[in-house]
């Protein structure tokens, strides 16, 4: 098994006095721990967003990202009838920026505004800090949860997921003489690092243990169980409530073994189990189990797209016109470097997967025919 480099963080001492307490700890219960843990985890302490942080996540590109969202939003609620109130949501909001450029092209629509009330699904004390100072006096009309759990159970909910589902612990197995074994983290033989271990929990997933049968020794595959349960709570609630779930994220549309569990540190990759705490944990989206989750609601998602599918269909060029008129060459290039980055393949226009889930009443544009 591989090893990791370990900071002697203290969510690092924590996590080893566990292993040495009850044994070697689950993927899924480790990166829980270094995201969310109350007094240590990474999302509780760290401004993980921008250039001075670990990563940078659309919003933080450019502002044509959440324009272009805000204007996808405007459409979704004409397209479902106008409802005068609904709920208008976004899950792990990080620095509020998002939401901001959503309300800003909202006002260019005031019946939608005005119907609009808003909710941001957001654990981390200091983030919610800062996104109230991000919102300004839009802050004021925010009601924050903890879990998407209380959001309101009556009238249409309006939901957006950007870079959320990646953040959500994963559980990890791997093949060892033919069985697959849940991968998990015990202390090096010195006691003081950690590595990767075959516990002793296996993968109960029959179908899926059947379709990758012929994998070879040492494969790893991985499941998203929180994600799955969450879309699929999310897709039964719009069944009943109407609105729609607009999810953005890297990830693969099919489900495939490969070990995609990656950690960041001021912008660079570092290894797994270094300084736990210290470092965003985040792994690739199956957006095939999100789909399969709502469809047991059931609710259907649209066909799935491309970040860059999406956002030039909705007319992300023609924006970046407009922004750019009248600008000095040094904007224009800047502009254009930012819609080159949001859209090109190479980059996050393929990567990054768009999902869709609504009533099949509402027909949405681009993923329906107009």
């Amino acid at each position: 098994m591989n090893e990791g480099g370990q900071a002697e963080t203290p969510l690092a001492a924590r996590i080893r006095a566990l292993i040495e307490t009850a044994g070697p700890l689950s993927v899924f219960d480790y990166m829980a721990l270094c995201l969310a843990d109350p007094q240590h985890g990474y999302y509780m302490r760290a401004e993980p967003f921008g250039a001075g942080g670990d990563f940078i996540t659309a919003p933080e590109v450019s502002q044509l990202f959440g324009e272009i969202i805000g204007a996808w939003l405007v459409h979704a609620h004409a397209a479902s009838g106008a409802p005068e109130k609904f709920h208008l949501v976004e899950l792990g909001p990080g620095r509020g920026t998002l939401m901001a450029d959503i309300l800003r092209v909202a006002r260019l629509r005031p019946e939608f505004r005005a119907a609009a009330s808003l909710h941001l699904v957001e654990t981390s004390p200091r983030l919610r800090e800062i996104q109230k100072a991000t919102l300004g006096a839009d802050a004021a009309k925010v009601q924050w949860h903890d879990t998407p759990a209380t959001l309101p159970g009556d009238g249409p909910l309006m939901i957006v997921a950007n870079e959320f589902f990646d953040a959500l612990p994963i559980r990890q197995y791997v093949r060892l003489q033919g069985r697959w074994r849940e991968r998990c983290i015990s202390l090096t033989d010195e006691g003081k690092g950690f590595r990767f271990v075959a516990g002793a929990g296996v993968l109960e997933d029959a179908d899926l243990a059947s379709s990758l049968a012929g994998a070879p020794e040492g494969t790893v595959i991985e499941t998203q169980p929180l994600a799955n349960a969450l879309v699929q709570d999310l897709a039964t609630r719009l069944a009943a409530q109407g609105g729609a779930l607009l999810a953005i994220d890297y990830g693969y549309g099919r489900t495939a073994a490969g070990d995609t569990l990656q950690a960041l540190r001021g912008h660079q990759h570092v290894p797994v189990l270094e300084a736990p705490g210290l470092c965003d944990l985040t792994a690739h989206v199956n957006f095939e189990a999100l789909a399969r989750a709502a469809n047991l609601a059931p609710l259907r998602p649209r066909r799935l797209l491309g970040q860059g599918e999406f956002l030039l269909a909705l007319g992300l060029l023609e924006r970046a016109g407009q922004l750019g008129a009248n600008k000095s060459e040094e904007d224009r290039d800047r502009i254009r470097g930012e819609v080159e980055r949001l859209a090109a393949p190479d980059q996050m226009g393929d990567l990054f997967k768009v999902l869709v889930i609504a009533p099949d009443a509402v027909s949405l544009i681009p993923f329906d025919p107009v």
